[in-house]
């Protein structure tokens, strides 16, 4: 199996360090006591994005200090993060139509989790740099679809380009695409205004009420953008995944990621 970025002992510390920051950003609203109604995203998520970036070039570095990432395998990063920048367009105002999610995903699934945690931060916020979608949502895409190359690389199964290997992929891909924009609502919902009172954000209620809510908010204002986003997933990870995955793990072969001797050569012969 070729990876490009191994998850090492470094590596390992500096994405989960990046995971507790994005839970504390993410999660407060389930566990907020009442005074957290005055805070709003528009003051702390540049906090949270000043933390955010300095741990994910963590990762990067780790990589580097680990071996597990060379000019290769950056060079691969910057054009899959390309790509993706080239797809996210294609979906705006489109309701589930985002052919993005396949090329994190299977990108991940070949080359390893810790290329597809970089692959998904660098190209969410590579692509807000030329949509213009840069603002207070943007740290919490980042760390979200990373969250989904990282569990796409790390999925049990086989790894040989089967239909098994395809159907437990593409069975990830739905319930990823679908848990993304769950998880991003997030972000917003506490301060949504307007809101019915069975799903509007209360302070300090308590875990099971506000959980409660934000699945209630969930599925009356994003379940018809989550579900088509998981279904196209699935059904273009079915179609391109096979092809995908041999083209993917053939260039990571050629680019000699993770080179390892295979024996010993004695000079003295040459």
């Amino acid at each position: 199996m070729t990876r490009s970025v191994r998850l090492q002992t470094r590596s390992t510390v500096a994405i989960a360090l990046c995971s507790v920051v994005g839970i504390m950003a993410f999660g407060w609203p389930l566990l907020a006591s009442a005074s957290s109604a005055a805070m709003a995203h528009s003051t702390d998520a540049p906090w949270f994005f000043a933390a955010f970036l300095p741990l994910l070039l963590a990762v990067v570095l780790a990589q580097l200090a680990d071996g597990g990432m060379n000019a290769k395998s950056i060079a691969m990063l910057g054009v899959l993060s390309a790509v993706i920048c080239v797809l996210r367009p294609l979906g705006a105002g489109t309701v589930g139509i985002e052919p993005m999610w396949v090329v994190l995903i299977l990108s991940a699934r070949a080359l390893g989790p810790g290329f597809g945690f970089c692959l998904g931060a660098i190209s969410m916020g590579a692509s807000a740099l030329i949509t213009g979608g840069i603002g207070p949502w943007l740290p919490f895409q980042m760390i979200a679809a990373a969250w989904v190359g990282l569990g796409a690389g790390l999925i049990r199964g086989p790894r040989d380009g089967s239909w098994r290997e395809i159907g437990i992929t593409a069975a990830f891909g739905g319930l990823a695409c679908y848990a993304y924009g769950l998880v991003m609502n997030l972000w917003i919902w506490p301060f949504t205004t307007g809101l019915a009172t069975a799903i509007a954000f209360v302070p300090g209620a308590g875990l099971a009420i506000n959980l409660q809510h934000w699945l209630a908010f969930s599925i009356a204002t994003s379940l018809a953008f989550d579900i088509p986003r998981a279904i196209l997933t699935v059904v273009l990870i079915t179609v391109l995944g096979r092809p995908t995955l041999a083209v993917l793990r053939r260039a990571g072969r050629r680019a000699v990621f993770d080179t390892q001797p295979i024996g010993t050569v004695d000079v003295s012969r040459v």
